[in-house]
Formats: C-alpha cells, structure tokens, sequence
C-alpha cells in the first residue's frame, strides 16, 4: 500500500503552532498600547498614531541576536534571548530620537517544541515592556531539515515615531561637544562568534565559574534596553547624535553619527570595562584594537551633547537609573575615533 503523507509527518505541527499562538494571546496583550486596534492572531498588527504627534516621522529598524542564541542552545536557557532580540532593535531606533512604538518578531525553527517557544516569547514580551512598546504581531515558521535539531534563529522589527523637528541625525553636532557614556551590562550581543571560538580553543565550560559567576549566565546577561531613561532626556536636552554600540564598538559606530569632517577623542581612563571582556581577551590573546573593534567594552549607549549641558544631562540619566560617565569630546578629524589615556 502507497505510504500516506501529511504536513505532519513531514515535520509541521500545524495544530501546535496554532494552539501556542493561542496560549500567548494573554501574555502579549500584556505589551498592548492604547493606539493597538489589533494584535497577535490575525493577517497583520493594527496601531494607530492618533493626534499625539503633529508631523510623525516613522523609524524602523530590524535586528537579531547572532551566535549568542548558541550559548542559549547549549544551556537550554531561552528566556533572556528575547530581551536581547528586542534591545538590538528599539535601541537603534532610539539613536534617531523616536519612541519605539511596535515591535515584530521572527522566529524561525527545525521543530516547533512548545516550552521552548513559550520561553523565547515571554523573553520578547518583558522586552517589548521594557521598552515601552507594543508586540505587535510576528511570524513562527517551522522548517524541518533546515535546521539541526534544537537548532532555531530569531530576527526583531521595531518601528518607532518622533516629530519630524525633533529627529536625531548628527547634524547638530560641533566640535568641542561631549561625548557621554551609558553604561552597558557586559557583553551585550556583539562578539559571540570570536568569544565561542575562544572558549572552544581553552577547553572552557560554560558551566564553570569565573570571579564567582557562572560563565555561562554572564554570557547570557541581556542587551540592556534604554529607552525609558533616554526619552525623558530628549524632553529636557538638546541630544545632538546618539549612537548604539553594537558589532564593531564604538570605533565603528560612534563615526556613523558624525559629519564627515568630525571625529572624537575617547578618554580609555573614563570607561570602567566589565571583568568579562579582560577575561575573553586575556583568554583569546586577543589585540587590544581588535577589541574596541568587535565589543562595547562597557558602552552601551554614547551620546553627544553640547559641554555647557553635559551636567545636566548626566543628572537627569542619573536620576533616570543609568550610570553614566563623560568619556570623550568631539574634535576635527574625517570620521576618525582617536582613543587616548
């Protein structure tokens, strides 16, 4: 007798991606913003700006975590990576001046496995919470043969709204202006693919502990989200460029923001560096300058402000929960960041 096929048996779980989209209804409503007409569950997400902004200008801007969802693999913990997918995103949305304001998720998988989901889901959700935004919508696909089991890969939408005579875009920025620094929470999601290699080179365990700390947490710490300390800052500074400092460092990001005659001084001495990148680079042998190149080394966030509103721009982020440092000031210099002692 001819075998019989169905999607099923091929490797797609209708019935469960169904019924997991049902099961996080309740949980995404969570995220749900006023402007929210309609959400999770149909063809597309609804959200309406209303009369709140004059002249709206949209910002988008689409992400993903990289080869950290590898360490996420590996310890079977999935419910910070969607923090992360969400921080890539509305944070640089951010560095145009606009608040995040919807938020849609990829989720691409071998085999559709329901705690693993929830898990990942509910990371998107404290997320899109923390930054204020609503999770608008999504789409899961479950793709057998295409990934190796256990295997899956997540990519992040974020769309964002600001008035158009408020839109951040380095324009404004001058020379003798001062850089700011947010600090970020360790490695961020940047530099996973070299950090994994060198483990793997040293025989490290992700399991063993490192000054107390189990490594494998630590490399699983969250992008932190700045959203709800920076806007108020928008509200009472003038915020000239914001750069988010992610693949490349601040060697390779800080410039993006910079008129082509521009560049900055970054004072090393003003950084405090997390002990988790000494100890990848001690590690790995790694060269200091590839180090600036591939990680934040402690910066999250820079901003530049004029130097006559440098302090008060600290108090309010201060006030706002962030620990911030001035760590360098704008000067001529083609694009260039010069780092100095």
């Amino acid at each position: 007798m001819e075998e019989r096929w169905n999607y099923k048996k091929a490797g797609v779980d209708i019935d469960l991606g169904d019924k997991l989209i049902q099961d996080i209804k309740d949980l995404v409503s969570h995220t749900y913003r006023p402007e929210v007409i309609s959400g999770v569950g149909g063809f597309s997400g609804v959200f309406r700006l209303g009369e709140k902004w004059k002249e709206p200008c949209l910002v988008a801007g689409s992400d993903g975590v990289g080869t950290k969802l590898k360490i996420a693999i590996d310890l079977d913990k999935h419910d910070t990576v969607g923090i992360d997918l969400v921080a890539m995103c509305v944070n640089d949305v951010l560095c145009a001046g606009a608040e995040p304001i919807f938020f849609l998720d990829y989720l691409a998988c071998g085999k559709l496995e329901a705690e693993k989901f929830k898990s990942i889901i509910s990371g998107i959700v404290r997320g899109c919470e923390e930054a204020g935004c609503a999770l608008l919508g999504g789409e899961t696909a479950e793709m057998p043969d295409f990934y190796k089991e256990g295997d899956y890969d997540l990519a992040g939408f974020a769309v964002g709204v600001v008035e158009k005579d408020a839109l951040i875009d380095g324009g404004k920025i001058r020379k003798g202006d001062v850089l700011l620094g947010l600090a970020s929470s360790g490695l961020h999601s940047n530099g996973y693919s070299l950090v994994r290699k060198v483990l793997q080179s040293r025989g490290i365990n992700l399991s063993d502990q490192i000054n107390g700390k189990i490594l494998g947490e630590e490399l699983l710490r969250p992008t932190r989200i700045y959203v709800r300390s920076v806007l108020p800052l928008f509200r009472e500074v003038e915020v000239k460029g914001v750069s988010h400092i992610t693949g490349g460092g601040m060697i390779e990001n800080i410039p993006r923001i910079l008129l082509p005659h521009l560049g900055v001084k970054i004072y090393k001495s003003k950084i405090e560096i997390p002990w988790v990148f000494s100890y990848i680079q001690g590690l790995g042998n790694i060269e200091e300058e590839e180090m600036w190149r591939v990680f934040n080394l402690g910066i999250g966030l820079a901003l530049i402000v004029s130097r006559e509103e440098a302090d008060k721009a600290s108090h309010i982020l201060e006030k706002e929960g962030e620990k911030v440092n001035v760590i360098g000031e704008v000067i001529e210099g083609g694009r260039k960041v010069l780092l100095v002692e």
